[in-house]
């Protein structure tokens, strides 16, 4: 186990400012959040301890980005949520929204969905844990859905795999990639025929938001 990081030592939701900027109320339930993550990190090392320090900004103000970039979607669905980047803080910015909304997090490993229903029950934030595999919640899954989100979780070709089916519904997918995403779009865009935007992070100058509106496997070049 790691030591714990005191709530001191990282910095703070005034970060949040510019397009990142929150309500006093949604600072409020990401606040409680980050205090359940800093307790549950000790024992389930949800993030990256060196980011720890920088929760705000590398992680918060990263997701919020996310919704940011598609404010009239409502329904979403996050892969491989893990410490609920972006799909829980997706979640408590639809609380500022008068229409419902609910994201669905999909993370198969246990001791995380644990950690994604107590900061559910704690901010009551708009959000269903399916503590399942991706490919086994996607070949049932039949409640509205008009965006997809994943950060941190696999390259661009197996993503694109993951949401083509949702895609293929109407939804849109948003994906954060690092410095090595021109290499990543190139490599799908070998299997999948792709209707791709990138936007610049506003966090990390050498990243980009991928949208994603359209996805078709393309066909084999090879005959027989």
């Amino acid at each position: 186990m790691s030591r714990p990081i005191p709530p001191s030592a990282v910095d703070g939701p005034e970060v949040l400012h510019g397009p990142l900027a929150v309500s006093r109320e949604t600072q409020e339930r990401l606040s409680a959040y980050v205090a359940l993550l800093l307790r549950w990190q000790r024992a389930q090392n949800l993030v990256a301890p060196s980011t720890l320090r920088e929760v705000w900004r590398r992680h918060v103000g990263d997701s919020i980005q996310v919704a940011r970039l598609l404010p009239e979607a409502r329904h979403w669905v996050d892969f491989g949520s893990g410490a609920g980047f972006p799909g829980l803080v997706t979640a408590i910015l639809l609380m500022e929204e008068d229409a419902p909304g609910r994201v669905h997090l999909v993370e198969s490993n246990q001791r995380k969905a644990g950690f994604l229903r107590a900061v559910i029950r704690e901010t009551g934030c708009p959000a269903e844990v399916h503590a399942v595999r991706i490919e086994d919640m996607a070949q049932d899954f039949d409640a509205p859905v008009e965006a997809v989100s994943a950060r941190a979780l696999a390259d661009l070709t197996v993503l694109c795999g993951y949401a083509e089916p949702f895609v293929a519904r109407g939804a849109s997918a948003i994906f954060h990639k690092g410095k090595n995403f021109r290499e990543e779009i190139a490599q799908a865009s070998h299997a999948w025929d792709l209707d791709l935007v990138q936007t610049d992070s506003l966090i990390d100058p050498d990243s980009r938001l991928l949208m994603i509106r359209h996805i078709r496997p393309r066909r084999s070049s090879g005959k027989g």
